[in-house]
């Protein structure tokens, strides 16, 4: 009887103490348990949890969740001495929220530090690669994911062991020229650009002429052909011609010369054309005989 009482009694005592013993951690939680300052409990999984000293205990919740941390603007020093600024972001998230309790205690603690990590580490990646690398069209020549890797491996041992927190990830946004640098630059890559657009007229000039002197070349070439082969070709004519007047004398001298009189008049007399010549002339042979008869 006195034990039914006495279970009795602790049960009503933990029904009407139970708000001050009882606790919840959220799914998206953890919590850590401290009594006078000093940890006795760390609860990483989500559910009710039992504290019998409750009220003289305190309960720290932390997010388990991933958070997105956009840092400043920071502006580094390229292994070619070119400045740059850097816009970058890091995923992060809670991995020990003992750690992280004792070292940063909340959200904006831990990004000031990390970002003094990432400062860091990304300053010392840059200082020993070339801007080329970071900023080129020719896919081989492009490093920046290469020196992203280590940096996020970097990163991500530092954090843990000082923080408490995993960095997930980490990417640069933007990469940019100092704006004191901005006009400097863009005045050399129009310079540069003039340069290689100079280059290329020069080599399409260069060409040109080529071409031209080719095809001028080539236009002689034919042309003397052509009026060689035409000379042959006058030539043949002119002595088959030949060879036909020669046979047309043979046959009948006597028309040929009327023939080729006749040709001479139509040459040097028009309607207003007024001749002189002797009655004896060969030029007047046709009409005088003409005129006997």
């Amino acid at each position: 009887m006195k034990s039914g009482i006495v279970i009795l009694a602790v049960l009503l005592l933990l029904v009407l103490a139970g708000p001050c013993c009882f606790f919840t951690v959220h799914q998206t939680e953890y919590a850590v348990v401290t009594r006078f300052g000093k940890p006795v409990r760390i609860c990483m999984e989500p559910g009710l949890k039992f504290s019998p000293l409750k009220l003289l205990q305190n309960v720290e919740k932390f997010s388990n969740r991933l958070l997105v941390y956009d840092t400043p603007d920071m502006e580094y020093l390229t292994q070619d001495k070119k400045n740059v600024v850097v816009s970058s972001f890091a995923i992060w998230q809670i991995q020990e929220p003992l750690t992280f309790m004792q070292r940063v205690f909340n959200r904006r603690g831990a990004e000031a530090r990390l970002s003094d990590i990432i400062s860091s580490e990304l300053g010392s990646a840059l200082g020993n690669t070339p801007f080329s690398g970071l900023v080129n069209t020719d896919r081989e020549a492009f490093m920046l994911p290469e020196v992203m890797a280590p940096v996020l491996e970097r990163c991500r041992v530092r954090a843990e062991a000082d923080l408490g927190i995993r960095v997930v990830d980490l990417r640069i946004r933007r990469l940019n020229f100092p704006e004191q640098n901005k006009q400097s630059v863009f005045k050399r890559m129009r310079a540069e650009r003039e340069r290689i657009a100079t280059k290329f007229r020069s080599e399409g000039e260069e060409r040109s002429m080529i071409i031209r002197s080719e095809a001028e070349r080539e236009r002689a070439g034919i042309m003397a052909q052509a009026e060689k082969e035409a000379k042959e070709i006058r030539g043949e004519g002119e002595a088959l011609a030949a060879q036909r007047y020669t046979a047309v004398i043979r046959q009948n001298p006597e028309f040929y010369k009327f023939i080729r009189t006749l040709e001479s008049y139509e040459k040097i007399i028009d309607g207003q054309t007024t001749l002189v010549v002797p009655a004896d002339s060969e030029l007047m042979s046709v009409l005088t005989k003409g005129a006997g008869k």
